[in-house]
């Protein structure tokens, strides 16, 4: 779906743009991957686990733009690209058409600033009138920081995915599945 830019100010009072990805921000998208892959533990991937091509990722980005209820959403201070935020349709059958899953994530030096907040909140408020009764997501277990934004924003838990994650070294990490109706 097409999103009309957005203009928001963090808590440090810096001006940063929400818009739809564009097929032009496919590199980018790729790099912040790997980079945010590396940067914490609370992602699905290993850095060098990103393996996807500019032409994948640029189709990625044109179904959902041609999606009527699906958004891939980027965050910019100044034109660079700090994170981004997902709706996504949990599948296309009708008795799912009320169930939307959500993503968020950032480059962890702009973590902590409210830019989170607001594009999740932004993108709760889109799900809502497309039509998505409740939002879905899952977090690492662990990820305090995330959990509490999450339940400030009126998610629940509602389950856990013990041993969800095998990381490198052997450990596990379980992750939470949390629900908001919208």
């Amino acid at each position: 779906m097409r999103f009309k830019p957005l203009e928001i100010v963090d808590k440090l009072g810096r001006t940063i743009i929400l818009r739809n990805a564009e097929v032009s921000d496919a590199d980018t998208l790729i790099q912040y991957l790997r980079i945010t892959a590396g940067e914490t533990p609370y992602l699905i991937r290993e850095p060098d686990e990103v393996c996807l091509t500019c032409e994948q990722e640029e189709n990625f980005i044109k179904r959902c733009i041609d999606a009527e209820r699906e958004l891939m959403m980027i965050a910019t201070i100044d034109g660079k690209h700090i994170g981004n935020c997902s709706l996504m349709s949990v599948g296309s059958y009708k008795r799912y058409s009320h169930r939307c899953e959500v993503a968020i994530a950032l480059y962890q030096e702009f973590c902590g600033n409210g830019i989170g907040k607001i594009m999740l909140q932004t993108i709760l408020d889109i799900a809502k009138k497309v039509g998505y009764e409740q939002a879905e997501l899952e977090v690492i277990s662990d990820n305090k920081g995330a959990i509490a934004l999450y339940k400030m924003l009126g998610f629940e838990k509602y389950g856990c995915f013990p041993k969800n994650i095998k990381y490198a070294d052997g450990r596990y990490a379980n992750a939470d599945w949390m629900m908001k109706q919208l």
